[in-house]
């Protein structure tokens, strides 16, 4: 006796790209064991990985109908694959890049909390330098550096946005020049 799991074409990729899933996930567990117990090197499980990775991200689009929530098929099918469900899901890299790109990143930030810790140094001895009231206007008109330094390098204003951003560097400059004092005073 035969027991048919689809009824046409259509259903039965479905089924087959369900079951891939389900083995991709598996295999994740399994890689990421074999890596934390070292009976893996990392040269070999790197390439692994980001292939799981990939055929995971292509398949849960795939299955997005389907399978709208990774978490929920894991925890229905008692699948227990945390190890999996963390670098498919959460992490989305090898532990190997991961854990690189921390170390990297650990100098960038220093090196970038420095930067800023001179910037601010040097900002406040140029404060006082100038004699500027503690008021002044233009240090409200600050949040636009902080706004503008999160745009990346394709996005642009909007009409409304560059308006208002020439008003307030107008407005910060007129009220510079008018804190400076004049010749005669």
């Amino acid at each position: 006796m035969e027991v048919k799991l689809w009824n046409d074409k259509r259903e039965r990729e479905v089924y087959e790209n369900f079951s891939e899933l389900y083995a991709i996930i598996k295999a994740t567990e399994k890689l990421e064991k074999a890596y934390v117990r070292d009976i893996i090197l990392a040269a070999v499980y790197e390439p692994e990985c980001q292939k799981l990775i990939a055929h995971f991200k292509t398949l849960t689009f795939t299955l997005k109908d389907t399978v709208p929530n990774i978490e929920r098929l894991h925890d229905t099918y008692k699948m227990d694959c945390m190890a999996a469900l963390n670098r498919l899901v959460t992490s989305g890299m090898p532990a190997t890049v991961e854990h690189r790109a921390a170390a990297a990143m650990s100098t960038t930030t220093l090196a970038a909390i420095v930067a800023e810790c001179v910037q601010n140094f040097i900002t406040t001895v140029e404060s006082l330098k100038l004699n500027m009231p503690s008021d002044f206007e233009g240090k409200m008109k600050m949040e636009w550096i902080g706004w503008l330094s999160k745009m990346g390098a394709s996005d642009e204003l909007t009409e409304q946005q560059a308006r208002q951003l020439h008003f307030d560097l107008e407005s910060s400059y007129n009220s510079f020049m008018a804190a400076l004092p004049t010749a005669g005073a």
